[in-house]
């Protein structure tokens, strides 16, 4: 039996997966623990989840799990985005959690730390400390070497986490703390992500962590099985800048309310529809929160920003997409998807009602698509996904040599 310590930001998208692996890892007779906040962990893992508590100043979640990486105007784009990411996030959060991550370690004492790439501090410390550790990858975006094109931001980049190393970590280590030298585990496949520019023979990839999640209630009765299901979702991180969007495919699937029939998650109530069924709300139902697992296995497309999670999710099910990414790494993951034929991706900011119909229109009715995200399904199940992750892990515990 060994002990593994999942070291996490207050990041919702980046939690789940952690989670299932978690929860493998204990049905394999393993301990596990977390280092993150309280809260919000154990709402995702279960009230009953150990958790060392990591102070989390600097998030702009302030612990609630909204995906924001902080209060990021929207208009912010490129290297400017990546700056505000790092400087006003990534660097306070790590600094902030080391201390509660180094208490953790002292506390539980793992045999492998398992540490999200957003959560710096649990690299640093584990490589400080000596710990095997492996890397947490909740997003692929992050092997694509974005910053190849751009030398100077790659060196600014790169000096940030050398300094950050000095006063967290130890001074003498090398190499980025978003990529483990022991381990990496990629919750996606090469054939979604393409094969990685960063991370090497360390990258394992154990497709999508899917498991049981907390209810929430939904009415079931309207949905109308003679009818497409389409489910439109800007994540959690978007509610500041979504409503214009959502208005708009509410739009786009009302006029096709004769086969087409809409659930959208809707935060802030933008649409003004609520949960209760009148005139027209059996064609869009709205509702803040959705039970989205059990969606998606009746879902025939979904719309959404092209998160990492929403995404992977989607494909597990063999559901197509349509991709209107709006910043951080959704971009990247929008191309993934219209690269490997699983679905459209269209503009955030100038989708019209006609341009999203119509690209709802190609991924329910051309065959593409489909089987694009069918043959994505097939490897994202064959990857293993959170135990196959287990597995991986324990031989790291054990000190075993991974096969390439």
């Amino acid at each position: 039996m060994s002990r593994f310590l999942f070291v996490v930001p207050p990041l919702v998208g980046h939690i789940n997966p952690a989670v299932g692996v978690a929860a493998a890892l204990t049905s394999r007779g393993h301990q596990v623990a977390w280092a993150g906040e309280p809260a919000l962990v154990r709402r995702l893992a279960g009230r009953d989840a150990t958790v060392h508590p990591c102070p989390q100043a600097g998030a702009g979640a302030g612990g609630q799990g909204t995906d924001s990486d902080t209060a990021r105007p929207a208009e912010i784009r490129g290297p400017e985005a990546l700056r505000f990411l790092w400087e006003r996030f990534l660097v306070p959060l790590a600094e902030a959690m080391a201390p509660g991550v180094r208490q953790a370690v002292d506390g539980f004492r793992p045999d492998v730390v398992v540490a999200d790439q957003q959560a710096l501090a649990g690299a640093l410390v584990a490589e400080d400390l000596g710990l095997p550790w492996a890397t947490s990858a909740t997003t692929s975006a992050e092997f694509t070497d974005a910053l190849a094109s751009m030398p100077h931001v790659a060196a600014w980049n790169a000096a940030l986490l050398r300094e950050l190393r000095a006063r967290i970590g130890d001074p003498a280590g090398s190499g980025d703390p978003r990529f483990s030298p022991h381990l990496v585990l990629a919750f996606s496949t090469p054939e979604l992500a393409g094969p990685p520019a960063r991370g090497g023979d360390r990258v394992r990839w154990v497709g999508p962590s899917l498991t049981a999640r907390p209810s929430s209630a939904f009415p079931w009765e309207r949905l109308d099985p003679e009818r497409s299901l389409v489910l439109v979702t800007l994540g959690t991180a978007n509610t500041d800048v979504g409503a214009r969007f959502l208005d708009r495919a509410a739009q786009a699937l009302r006029a096709r309310s004769d086969r087409v029939q809409a659930v959208v998650v809707d935060p802030e109530g933008a649409l003004g529809t609520g949960a209760a069924a009148g005139p027209g709300e059996r064609d869009v139902i709205a509702l803040p929160v959705v039970p989205q697992l059990e969606l998606l296995a009746r879902a025939d497309a979904v719309v959404c920003h092209a998160g990492h999670n929403t995404v992977c999710e989607a494909l597990w099910h063999g559901v197509p997409l349509v991709v209107a990414p709006i910043r951080d790494d959704q971009p990247v993951i929008a191309a993934q998807v219209a690269d490997a034929g699983a679905g459209v991706r269209i503009r955030f900011g100038r989708a019209s009602a006609d341009t999203i119909g119509a690209a709802v229109d190609t991924v329910l009715y051309d065959p593409g698509p489909r089987a694009g995200a069918r043959t994505i399904a097939r490897a994202f199940r064959d990857a293993g996904g959170a135990p196959a992750a287990a597995r991986h892990l324990e031989r790291l515990a054990d000190g075993r040599k991974e096969d390439s």
